[in-house]
């Protein structure tokens, strides 16, 4: 591969330029530090873009490579940045141990500059472990079996997301929270510094390149949040709502420039933005900046044929989410997987509601609650500041607490996954546990795979109906829990397989020809944009993966039908030239 695959700046809400890639050709071998082999990184040694393409099981891999610092980044501080590594991993640099990290779905980075050669070679080395069969991890639709089966897929072992390195000065910006208050016109900036005690930080913020305001901080200590009005001047000349507010059909975002200084010496610069948008639950009303909102999702498993978890470039990000936008659709759940920050910037850009989601694990255990709460806060951390997502789902269908209607600790499990994502981020509405045996969450969600239309329709013309409905033979509460007046939004259903060439696959319903998909498309569809109750939906799914042939495109994102035709059933004006599937 001539072209350094994923060049594109990973972290795109918190941007610095002075960056190095090191995606590309590493050295690479199976369970014994050998490196008797090669693979393109980010890509998994399963896909056929890592130039290895083999599927066995290997619970340990290596990686090496070499690099050298340009002559820019002499005398600076050194920052080694992961995406992703699945699922244990340890990084030297020169030989000197550098981090060690546990969880396979979120990002990590480490200061080595006390271990690199800035004269001269560095190589670093890393070392992943990912254990196939331990269930109590969180893992996703990563196949614990050598063939994938039903709703699970090919597994993902190692460095599976951008590695990359950057340079800074020993006083920096480590993050920031960005809290948009819509209500107050405002927006609330938490920051975090490295360094020395008094430094001043700058923040300038700009939209659709016009200045908007400045704002400069003297900060006494590492951390401090300050909150910067927008009713300047020179917005008072738009209807604030109309103009400036973000949403899908209206993704404004506005720019903002940190500058962090010693005295008058700049030492840092990130780049970033934010979008001002309000997510609310109003007197059981789903509301998006004050107004009631019908989501209409896409199940997004964020899986490609030639690169499985990772994206094969920067454009698939683009082209999925373009093509949902194209069949009528306003938003996507992330499944179980934590997405690549990139597809939030593009959704962010683009303007695409998104669902946040965490891989699930299968085996409650101690130790798997332990993983969970640490590798979910890090993923609501990594991705507070996205506008895109508007909603937050830690578990589904009892994966990992399949005993939660009777087991006081699964229970426990379930509420302290809703609380703690609450105690990070009370700006979103929280899912205990999307699809059934739900306890206490914002939403009231609902994995209904029922194709009769006339079925449906009963179901959803009552709230007594609707609460009455055992999902999969599961209760909709448990226990002492019960309704309180939740949005309802039908979170899976559909799973309609249409399968124009090949003869494998499955689905929850089958179509005989793309009139007919259509058809039983409409036939699930309708029922829930006429139903009072009903406050959105999310179809499964976008794409095919691998032997799951339920997606409106195929695995390598081709239309199954005419896509204006499913934009018009979502719309609710498309007319069915027969009777409806029942």
């Amino acid at each position: 591969m001539n072209e350094t695959p994923r060049n594109e700046y990973p972290r795109p809400d918190f941007v610095r330029d002075e960056w190095i890639t090191l995606n590309g050709a590493w050295n690479f071998s199976f369970e014994e530090e050998i490196y008797d082999r090669q693979i393109v990184v980010p890509y998994a040694f399963e896909t056929k873009l890592s130039g290895i393409g083999e599927t066995d099981f290997h619970d340990v891999v290596w990686y090496k490579r070499s690099f050298s610092l340009p002559e820019s980044m002499n005398h600076k501080n050194i920052l080694l940045n992961f995406g992703a590594v699945d699922y244990i991993c340890q990084v030297w640099v020169n030989d000197i141990l550098v981090k060690e990290h546990i969880g396979g779905q979120i990002g990590f980075n480490a200061d080595i500059t006390h271990a690199v050669r800035f004269d001269g070679e560095n190589i670093i080395r890393v070392k992943a472990i990912d254990e196939h069969a331990d269930l109590e991890k969180p893992r996703g639709k990563q196949f614990w079996e050598s063939e994938s089966r039903s709703i699970f897929y090919t597994h993902t072992t190692g460095i599976w997301q951008s590695v990359w390195l950057e340079a800074v000065s020993p006083n920096y910006l480590k993050g920031v929270y960005i809290k948009p208050i819509l209500d107050e016109r405002a927006v609330k900036f938490e920051y975090t510094l490295e360094g020395k005690k008094s430094l001043s930080l700058e923040t300038v913020i700009n939209f659709k390149g016009t200045f908007v305001t400045r704002f400069v901080v003297d900060a006494q200590c590492c951390r401090g949040s300050f909150t910067v009005s927008l009713d300047q001047a020179v917005l008072k000349a738009w209807n604030y709502f109309e103009d400036l507010t973000w949403s899908p059909e209206t993704p404004r975002l506005f720019d903002v420039v940190f500058s962090v200084y010693d005295g008058k010496n700049v030492q840092d610069v990130v780049t970033s933005y934010f979008g001002m948008r309000k997510v609310s639950v109003e007197n059981g009303i789903f509301m998006l900046n004050n107004r009631p909102y019908f989501q209409k999702l896409l199940l997004d498993q964020g899986y490609w044929p030639d690169s499985l978890m990772t994206a094969p470039n920067d454009d698939a990000f683009v082209q999925d989410i373009m093509l949902v936008k194209q069949m009528g659709f306003n938003g996507v759940r992330k499944h179980q997987k934590v997405e690549d920050p990139r597809f939030l910037f593009h959704a962010d850009r683009l303007g695409l509601l998104v669902w946040g989601e965490i891989g699930a694990a299968f085996v409650y255990s101690r130790e798997y609650a332990t993983r969970m709460y640490q590798e979910w806060t890090g993923a609501l951390q990594r991705d507070y500041n996205h506008p895109s997502i508007v909603a937050w789902a830690p578990l589904n269908e009892s994966w990992g607490i399949q005993e939660i209607f009777t087991n006081g600790m699964q229970q426990s499990h379930c509420n302290a996954m809703l609380y703690i994502t609450k105690s990070i981020d009370d700006s979103r509405p929280v899912i205990d546990n999307d699809g059934w045996e739900h306890t206490c969450g914002d939403l009231l969600t609902i994995h209904d795979y029922e194709s009769s239309r006339e079925i449906l329709q009963d179901r959803y013309k009552s709230l007594e109906n609707i609460l009455q409905f055992a999902p999969n033979g599961r209760q909709m509460f448990i226990q002492d829990w019960k309704y309180n007046g939740q949005p309802i939004i039908i979170s899976e259903f559909g799973g309609i397989s249409y399968q124009k060439k090949t003869e494998y696959g499955w689905g929850y319903s089958l179509a005989a020809s793309e009139n007919d998909f259509l058809e039983r498309y409409y036939a699930v569809v309708d029922p829930l944009l006429k139903s009072s109750h009903v406050q959105g939906f999310c179809y499964t799914q976008l794409a095919d993966v691998e032997q799951e042939t339920n997606g409106l495109l195929t695995y390598c994102r081709k239309p199954k039908a005419d896509l204006e035709a499913i934009r018009k059933i979502n719309d609710g004006i498309w007319k069915t030239n027969s009777d409806p599937i029942v």
